[in-house]
């Protein structure tokens, strides 16, 4: 039998993991004894790290907090100040619990000792029937052994899996992925705003916490109830993010722990540069505006992911731009300088793509001009453009009309005429150029481009191709054409005429001459 007096207890860890006094209750050996809650019982949540048989009163001084004390009470009997001390000495060493085995010394629960672990709000339990403490003690120090191994081993599995994937360069998705999957639950990492910068965990569950994110995570950073389990990212005396474990269902101390060592490795993630210097908020935008372009992920799933990431989203105008080689940190400092909330995110090499969120009553052509204008005082370039899509009032509308500004964007870099292009292109600046761009993916269009261009897409061992789009995108100016190609006017008319017989067609004639530029604007658009 396990005592207060020849088993000294270890300093209380409250992460440690512990059963708490309900789950101790609940036990086959002790329902067997007929427990009985009658004090406190609205605390049996309390961790139980350990269990002690003591009978002195002054029991509390060689306690250390979060132990389970047995007693018969043998030596309170007929003393009920002692009886009072006794409960008082174990609520000041922060006791979860005392068991009182009803017999001999005490019948029937004590009045005394009851109304003192209700004014301590410690719970009581007493047994009615007689019951061998030494089972129950083995019982609760075994399992709580073994959950300290289990612990242990989690603590060693999370750490070497995480470390895996810093040291192999994983990007910060994997390492919230393995941790989703070790904790079972909804993993978030916020900045020190509440703005979310990354998810993991099944995507129902994680739409289902971001709905409402920012009201239920300012509930939850007051404490660590219901599961939701947080630890502070930061270094060198600096924090700058947090992350949560959403409803976590195992017991608090796991979740601790994995929210610890999940800490460790993001943190360890960030200052070893990972992510090739991009940041996280950086990342967020970029996962959340490809995603909408993609079209892979419907609109309506992904307004929970735009909501927590701090772009306002309710009765809002988006107005959907593309910067052909923005540079994000610059195109992100210049939106916070107008005032306009908005996402930046580079998409692809040399393609940046800005969302604005204004409001409802603001002109957002007027202020879609103003940024454009401010983008080229700030780069200095008189050809710099912004690409826009006509602007959108319903969330819905957002990936079709992203895509058709990288549509423009794209039309605007082949253009030949980008000099007299205004700051802000839209579709229609772009005419024939831009049309095919969007009806590149019709295979009607891949057909007619196909067919037109058959005799030619075959001789890939020459210029013959190059010649062509020049001389088209030129108006068929053979001077000019045969000034870029640098070639003499008679070569140039001689590879024109090998142009013609392998297309079959007369290029001087308009018709012809136009419908085989529209084919190869088409072929052109489907490399890309």
């Amino acid at each position: 039998m396990t005592t207060a007096s020849d088993t000294p207890p270890t300093t209380w860890n409250p992460q440690e993991p512990a059963l708490s006094v309900r789950q101790v209750l609940t036990m086959e050996r002790v329902l067997a004894g007929e427990p009985e809650v009658v004090a406190g019982a609205g605390h049996l949540d309390r961790p139980v790290r350990w269990v002690h048989v003591a009978e002195a009163a002054d029991v509390g001084v060689m306690l250390s907090g979060g132990e389970m004390v047995l007693t018969t009470g043998v030596l309170l009997a007929g003393d009920e100040e002692k009886q009072a001390e006794y409960i008082r000495s174990l609520h000041r060493a922060e006791a979860a619990a005392v068991v009182l085995g009803l017999g001999r010394a005490f019948p029937t629960p004590p009045d005394v000792m009851r109304r003192a672990a209700e004014r301590c709000q410690l719970p009581l339990v007493v047994l009615h029937r007689p019951f061998p403490f030494a089972e129950l003690t083995e019982e609760v120090q075994s399992r709580l052994v073994r959950r300290k191994f289990a612990s242990v081993s989690l603590s060693e599995a999370v750490r070497t899996a995480l470390t895996a994937l810093i040291t192999t360069g994983a990007p910060l998705q994997a390492l919230l992925d393995e941790i989703a999957q070790h904790s079972a639950c909804p993993v978030v990492v916020t900045n020190l705003a509440h703005r979310v910068l990354a998810t993991a965990g099944e995507r129902s569950a994680v739409d289902d916490v971001l709905r409402d994110w920012e009201r239920i995570s300012r509930q939850a950073g007051a404490g660590q109830s219901d599961g939701w389990i947080r630890a502070e990212l930061g270094g060198r005396g600096e924090r700058w993010g947090r992350i949560v474990l959403c409803g976590h269902r195992g017991d608090s101390a796991t979740g601790r722990l994995l929210a610890d060592r999940a800490a460790e490795a993001l943190v360890l993630h960030r200052m070893l540069g990972g992510n090739a210097g991009c940041s996280w908020e950086e990342q967020s935008a970029q996962g959340l505006l490809t995603d909408l372009v993609g079209g892979a992920v419907p609109a309506r799933q992904l307004l929970p992911r735009a909501r927590a990431a701090g772009l306002p989203v309710n009765r809002r105008t988006f107005v959907p731009l593309v910067v052909p080689d923005g540079e994000v940190a610059a195109l992100d400092r210049l939106l916070r300088l107008l005032g306009l909330p908005g996402l930046v995110a580079e998409l692809a090499e040399g393609v940046t793509a800005v969302l604005l969120s204004l409001a409802r009553d603001q002109d957002a052509d007027a202020l879609t001009r103003h940024f454009a204008a401010r983008l080229r005082d700030a780069s200095g370039a008189d050809r710099a453009v912004v690409a826009a899509a006509d602007a959108r009032t319903v969330w819905d509308d957002v990936p079709a009309g992203l895509r058709e500004a990288r549509h423009v964007a794209q039309a605007v870099a082949d253009s030949a005429d980008a000099l007299d292009l205004p700051a802000v292109v839209r579709l229609k600046d772009v005419h024939l150029r831009g049309l095919v761009r969007l009806l590149r993916d019709d295979p009607h269009v891949q057909s007619f481009a196909e067919r037109e261009l058959d005799g030619l897409l075959c001789r890939a061992d020459d210029d013959l191709l190059p010649v062509l789009r020049t001389y088209l995108a030129t108006g068929r100016n053979k001077s000019r054409t045969a000034q870029l190609h640098h070639v003499s006017r008679p070569a140039l008319y001689r590879r024109l005429e090998s142009i013609q017989t392998c297309l079959g067609v007369d290029l001087d004639d308009f018709e012809q001459a136009a419908s085989v530029h529209i084919a190869l604007l088409a072929h052109d658009a489907q490399q890309e």
